[in-house]
């Protein structure tokens, strides 16, 4: 029994930056997952406050907002059985050097914060942040 979910993607500034959108978009093709939704978009930094609000208490959450909206990004909706967790694998660690080869981190990611992709942590939150990027 396939359990088909949706997860969401987003690729980070850094990566549009370097028109890399096409590779790592094959990447997520190459491992399975259909491509539901996309959009290149521009966030202020009040959206990024809020679509990160949940880690609003940490540190680096000032810098991670900041970044977000620092440039176009590209939100898409991600489906294949698992997809939450297959998409996590994909990326890998969130910081590039802990990254197992061939995933997209490994491959692309500049630093902890310029690590090129983000990706919901559950399926709980891939409904949240599906929503907050396409409400129908």
């Amino acid at each position: 029994m396939s359990n088909v979910e949706q997860t969401l993607s987003i690729i980070k500034p850094d990566a549009v930056e370097r028109n890399l959108e096409n590779n790592i978009k094959e990447m997520f093709k190459n491992n399975g997952f259909s491509i539901l939704k996309e959009k290149k978009i521009q966030i202020e930094k009040s959206e990024a406050e809020k679509f990160y609000k949940v880690h609003e208490t940490k540190p680096f959450y000032n810098d991670l907002c900041a970044y977000l909206s620092s440039g176009p990004i590209i939100v898409m909706v991600l489906e294949k059985s698992n997809a939450v967790l297959a998409n996590r694998e994909l990326m890998g660690a969130t910081n590039p050097i802990d990254a197992e080869e061939g995933t997209i981190r490994k491959k692309y990611g500049i630093s902890i914060d310029k690590n090129s992709v983000h990706g919901s942590d559950s399926i709980e939150n891939a409904k949240i942040e599906i929503n907050f990027f396409f409400e129908d």
